[in-house]
């Protein structure tokens, strides 16, 4: 684990490298976390950049989320990119082609997370393909009986498995994971082949940190905390200052475009 949270120099000489693969996770990675999923706000000029980064790539530049892939396209509309959603549950390669996981029955989970719901308004619930997030960032002194009540909601329905983020706790296929999903973009024209740089900032990343390393690749760690990402930023903002002068630099284009 590095100790310097600003490797932004070595991340631009990455992103601007003929045979990258890029990965980059949404939620406190390309955008600054907000109060509740639907308040956060794409910078000016990301859209913009990740069309250039994209095209000067040949395509090789992926969102790694654990929203749906609905919820991406809007965020980046115009453009649409290769996308896997809900921790690699949905996937749509760079060929347009949707890839959908089995999941398992959530309706226990969600039933129980709603009831909590009901009883405290500062928390969220989120129904997604095959997983259930709940939300306590406007209610975080109750984390712990949000912890209590889906661990035992978890244990009720086998294949599931519970992931501890920012402020939030999801229940979602334990076969299905971001590193799962990199592996299948780097799979398929135009990632094969290519070396991939994850950039993340949660624990839901450390399968695609994991993944990247042992690919030859590189994990870039958005914030604080323990991670095995061998590369650190401070913040979305530097990561977002590295996407934009690298699709600035004429370095980015790859010698087939």
């Amino acid at each position: 684990m590095t100790q310097t949270l600003d490797d932004s120099a070595a991340l631009l000489q990455l992103l601007s490298a003929p045979g990258t693969a890029v990965f980059l996770d949404f939620d406190g990675t390309l955008v600054d976390l907000a109060p509740t999923p639907d308040g956060v706000r794409l910078e000016a000029g990301v859209v913009d950049a990740l069309m250039l980064l994209a095209r000067w790539h040949g395509g090789a530049l992926a969102l790694i989320s654990g929203r749906p892939i609905a919820q991406i396209d809007a965020m980046l509309a115009p453009l649409t990119l290769p996308v896997a959603g809900v921790h690699g549950v949905e996937r749509r390669g760079a060929d347009g082609q949707f890839h959908v996981a089995a999941t398992p029955d959530v309706s226990p989970m969600l039933a129980r997370a709603q009831a909590l719901a009901a009883i405290y308004p500062g928390l969220l619930v989120e129904h997604k393909r095959g997983a259930v997030a709940l939300h306590y960032r406007l209610a975080p002194e109750l984390e712990q009986l949000c912890l209590q009540e889906m661990t035992a909601a978890v244990q009720a329905c086998p294949g599931v498995l519970l992931l501890h983020g920012k402020m939030v706790l999801e229940a979602k296929p334990a076969a299905t994971d971001k590193g799962g999903a990199i592996a299948a973009f780097m799979a398929e024209a135009p990632f094969k082949g290519r070396r991939p740089v994850f950039a993340g900032d949660d624990t839901t990343d450390e399968a695609g940190f994991a993944f990247v390393q042992q690919a030859g690749g590189q994990g870039v760690k958005v914030g604080k905390g323990p991670s095995a990402a061998t590369l650190r930023l401070a913040s979305p903002g530097a990561l977002r200052t590295a996407l934009l002068a690298a699709s600035l630099s004429p370095e980015g284009a790859d010698d087939d475009n």
